[in-house]
Order: structure tokens, then sequence, then C-alpha cells
């Protein structure tokens, strides 16, 4: 989940340890995860896997605030944890590359996994090797939520394309409804509609031939923002960037707009916010091509070892145990998360909406996943999202962006 949280204490860890026995000379095993979200979740597994073992071991869960910065840091000191839970993003390319994480692809519990979630490990390895150096665990799905409720008011259906997007908004504005609530003060979520316009849009190759020097963003990548632009200028006026995300889920779940362009992670907030809420999420209509458009749908979590741990075994172990189908669907049933185990499935009804399009794999991965690292595409979305705030000519903000995301896209591409 792209979720930032800000947390005082950047480097302070939150340790949770949990053991059958009180003996010493006990198996140890840390498992360090990059979503804070799930501490709790990770709390019962530890302690259930401790307990099945019934040997003594102990896991403790480390979950930090900025835990990018943390893991790097640790990883620059040699202080490498047993099992890493992180996302399947550029740090995964990253660590897998260099060495770090253990080869998993021969494991038996990888077959427990969706091939298409592996597909996607596979394609962001930097060197496209079919090697699994995690195990896809959770996942999720990014397009837009909306207020059944509203929709139903302005007499408004599930619009699969581009055209019918308009004509919703159009009809929501008729009505007096707002179509959008941007939360932009968390640049994060400036994200959300580049990464569900950008797979459908941009060239099918457009990744590799980016990172290789063959095409830019200034060239393929207008229409994305042009689109864009429309999204902005439906939501609550210039007060977008100055709506923090949790506010903004607050006014989204009072009904003060029709629709938020962000994941089903945002559901749970929501609900806590209105319980009564009619919500649920639909593909993002990018074109007109109702057959091309797809769910971003990318690969939250997944399950990485130190390819240096002491306890290799104990650490496949956790892995396998995590996997299991039980294990599995009590993640998804209390992060309310996609999984990318076989046979997993989210139930909810407040993500009904996509479930047939994912069953008929319109899916597309979040592309953000596979820019480099340091690649800061929330800061540049963010700007041109303040500069179209303070009235720059559209054209111009346009080209000054995807000039912008290629000049930083350049200087961090290491190919």
């Amino acid at each position: 989940m792209k979720k930032l949280l800000k947390v005082a204490g950047a480097l302070a860890l939150s340790a949770l340890a949990f053991s059958s026995c009180g003996s010493s000379g006990k198996k140890t095993l840390e498992v360090f995860s990059t979503k804070p979200e799930s501490i709790s979740t990770l709390k019962e597994f530890a302690e259930q896997f401790a307990k099945e073992r019934n040997d003594g071991t102990v896991v403790t869960v480390v979950s930090p605030a900025d835990a990018g910065t943390v893991l790097r840091a640790r990883l620059a000191k040699n202080d490498i944890p047993d099992v890493i839970m992180m996302g399947g993003d550029s740090n995964y390319t990253e660590f897998g590359s260099s060495g770090v994480l253990m080869d998993l692809t021969e494991t038996d519990f990888i077959n427990n996994v969706q091939e298409n979630y592996l597909k996607m490990l596979y394609d962001i390895n930097a060197d496209k090797s079919k090697k699994a150096f995690a195990i896809p665990y959770a996942t999720n799905a990014s397009g837009v939520l909306y207020n059944k409720a509203l929709f139903r008011k302005a007499g408004v259906s599930i619009p699969e394309t581009w055209t019918d997007f308009m004509s919703a908004i159009a009809k929501l504005k008729k009505a007096g409804i707002q179509p959008f609530e941007l939360t932009f003060l968390d640049s994060w979520t400036c994200l959300p509609p580049w990464n569900s316009m950008a797979p459908v849009i941009a060239p099918e190759n457009f990744t590799e031939d980016r990172r290789n020097g063959k095409t830019t963003f200034a060239a393929t990548h207008k229409e994305v923002l042009e689109k864009y632009l429309t999204i902005l200028k439906n939501s609550q006026g210039s007060d977008f960037m100055g709506t923090s995300y949790d506010e903004g889920n607050k006014k989204f779940a009072q009904g003060e707009a029709a629709m938020m362009i962000n994941g089903n992670w945002a559901i749970p907030e929501f609900i806590k916010n209105n319980p009564d809420i009619e919500v649920d999420l639909f593909a993002f209509p990018s074109t007109d091509n109702a057959a091309k458009n797809t769910v971003t749908s990318g690969i939250d979590v997944c399950i990485a070892i130190s390819a240096k741990t002491k306890q290799a075994e104990l650490a496949k172990d956790f892995a396998a145990f995590l996997v299991r189908k039980d294990i599995a669907q009590q993640y998804v049933n209390e992060q309310f998360a996609f999984s990318a185990v076989k046979d997993v499935k989210q139930n909810n009804k407040t993500v009904e909406g996509v479930k047939a399009t994912i069953a008929a794999g319109r899916v597309s991965d979040f592309p953000d996943h596979y820019y480099p690292s340091g690649y800061d595409l929330a800061t540049v979305l963010s700007k041109f999202a303040l500069n179209y705030a303070n009235g720059v000519d559209d054209a111009k903000n346009i080209a000054e962006t995807l000039a912008e995301c290629d000049a930083q896209y350049d200087a961090v591409n290491d190919r």
C-alpha cells in the first residue's frame, strides 16, 4: 500500500516477541515488516507459529516508521532481518539483484502462489529472470472508489469508458454533487490517478523502452496528464492541495463527494468514519475501449528471506506457514487486502465492483513499481497539481511536468 504514516521518531522500532517457552537456547527469528498497519495481524501469526512448533521458537516482529530508510540503514550495517515483508517495487528489485535476498524459486511453498503475481516479480527483476527472491503474498486494487447512494441519487451507472466517465461527472454536477474528493496534502495520493491511467494509455513496451533510453515520458504520457487535469477540475477546487488523506477520507465517508481515486486500503478508513456508507470500487475508465481498461493491482506485501540468515530453515518454515490457505485468508480478512495465494478470496461486498474485472484478467501492475529507486514521481505530480491550483497554463504545465519526469528518471536510471 502506498499509505505513509506520519510517526515521530522514524528510527524507533516497535518490536513484539512471542514464544511458547521461557527457557534459554531457543531458536529466534526476526520478521521485518514495511507495513506497520499489519502489525497486529503479524503478532497473531507469530504467536500461532510458535505455538504450533512448540519447541521454544521466538518470533520477533519489527515494524518501524519510515521502514525503507530503516531497512537500508540496517543493510548498510550488514544487519539484515531474517524475514523481510516488503512491497513488490523498486526496493525488491534492488535488494534481489544485489544478492541480499535468498532465491526461493525452488521452494515447495511457491506453488501456493498465483502465477500472474509471480510474473509481476519476474518482470521487476533487474535481469528479468524467472527467479523469485520473494514470495508474493498480499495484493491490492486501485481504481475509482464511489459512493453508491450518491450515484443512485444522480442516476449514474458505473462508467466503463472515458466518455461514460465524463457523462457521469456531468450528471453528478447537475445533481449538485461534488464528483471527486482529492487529498493531495499527502503527496502519495497524487499517484493513484497516474497509476490507473499510465499502464493503459502508454505504449505496451514503455517501461522497458524508457529504461533503455528508447522513448520518453514527454513522447508518450501527454494524454495521461490531460485526463489528470480533468480530475483536478472536477474536485473540491484548489482546496485539494490542503486536504489530507485522513481529512478527505472523513469528508468522503460523510458523502461530501461521489468518488475518490485510490485503493481498497482506504475503505476501512471510510467505514471507521461512517459504518453505514455504501462504497464500492470500479476500474478507472482510462480510454473509450472498455476491454482495454484495467484495475491497477500489485504486490502490496511479499515475503523475502535474507540470503545470510542463520535460521534459513526456520525462515522458510515461517514463509510456508504464512502462505497456508487458512493463514492467508485470515490476513486478507483482517487487512482488507487481496491475496496472491491460490484460492484465497476477498469476499467483502465493498469491492464487489472489481471482482469480475480481476477475474477476467484485466489487471495492470502499479507502473511506479517499475521506475528506478529514487525516482520521486509523487513529488513531480504534487507540483503538477499545485501548478494547476495556482493557475499555470495547462499546456505549459503538462510540458514542464513531463520534462521533469524525464529529467528525474534519467538522473537515477542506472539500467
